[in-house]
């Protein structure tokens, strides 16, 4: 009976699944095999793709100066990823122990307000914001500056702001949701034996809130790794990023082979980076019940 009953469970199991694999299947699994097919392929002198089967495109990308592009792409979504997590975290205990109850639900709708909106649209506002004519400048003048403004908009500054408040809320609500579940008498008992506020947070709520610095950390780093649109309009174009090195492949060289290498190269970084940081990253110090 008990393997009858384990038989009707998996079968159950397996048909609720189903839906889930057939999406996966088709909107995940077949793209990404398309896109491996088209990175081993070549182009003509049209831009069409010739099925040629080699691996001149990795080479290409290898030996070229395209290291230097995914390297700033690194460096851009990690500079964003610990700024959100620094941010986000402080911003999250003061919601989560000092705000008033009836505010939590108005400052957590704040924050996802501006996901109601195109990003794009988001993006224009803050570019009207900083630009020589915008809103900065007009206070900066109207406060009686001796000394012109420095430029802000179409630099690193503008980059980096445009990338931390567009994923924003992806840091916020997962730290949130792991600070707002902690036990409070940890917390009382660590005061209570003497420890520091900062030590009380990186060895009590820190540990206890792993699962969604890691989830807040993903969910950010992995679309700030490609993001195209942010360094292209608030940086002006003037630093190549993966993004901007993918879009230009397939819209304006109509090399698809060759973008989709990129696209390929990206994709295993990020699965790799994912996978052994999951592996070898294991909780220390969590305080047990």
């Amino acid at each position: 009976m008990d393997a009858r009953n384990e038989n009707k469970y998996g079968e159950r199991a397996l048909i609720l699944a189903t839906p889930a694999i057939v999406w996966l299947g088709v909107f995940v699994l077949v793209p990404l095999a398309i896109l491996l097919v088209f990175s081993l392929q070549g182009r003509d002198d049209l831009g069409r793709v010739q099925y040629l089967w080699h691996f001149d495109n990795f080479e290409r990308f290898v030996s070229g100066p395209y290291l230097k592009c995914l390297a700033r792409s690194v460096g851009l979504a990690s500079i964003t990823t610990i700024s959100l997590l620094v941010i986000s975290y402080i911003f999250c205990l003061w919601l989560a122990f000092a705000a008033r109850p009836a505010r939590r639900s108005l400052l957590l709708l704040a924050v996802v307000l501006p996901l109601w909106t195109s990003s794009l649209l988001r993006i224009y506002a803050w570019i009207t914001i900083l630009r020589p004519t915008g809103i900065i400048a007009h206070l900066w003048g109207a406060a009686g500056m001796g000394q012109d403004l420095p430029p802000l908009l179409y630099t690193p500054f503008a980059v980096w702001l445009g990338m931390v408040y567009n994923y924003l809320p992806f840091m916020i609500l997962p730290l949130y949701t792991a600070i707002d579940k902690v036990d409070r008498r940890y917390i009382e008992a660590a005061f209570d034996l003497g420890a520091h506020p900062l030590a009380t947070v990186k060895d009590v709520l820190m540990p206890l809130t792993r699962g969604g610095i890691i989830a807040g950390a993903i969910m950010v780093f992995i679309p700030a790794l490609g993001d195209y649109v942010v360094p292209d309009l608030m940086g002006g174009g003037k630093s190549m990023y993966m993004g901007n090195l993918i879009q230009n492949q397939f819209l304006l060289v109509r090399d698809w082979a060759f973008g989709s290498a990129v696209s390929t190269i990206l994709i295993a970084i990020v699965s790799v980076a994912i996978y052994v940081y999951m592996r070898v990253d294991k909780p220390k110090g969590v305080i047990a019940d």
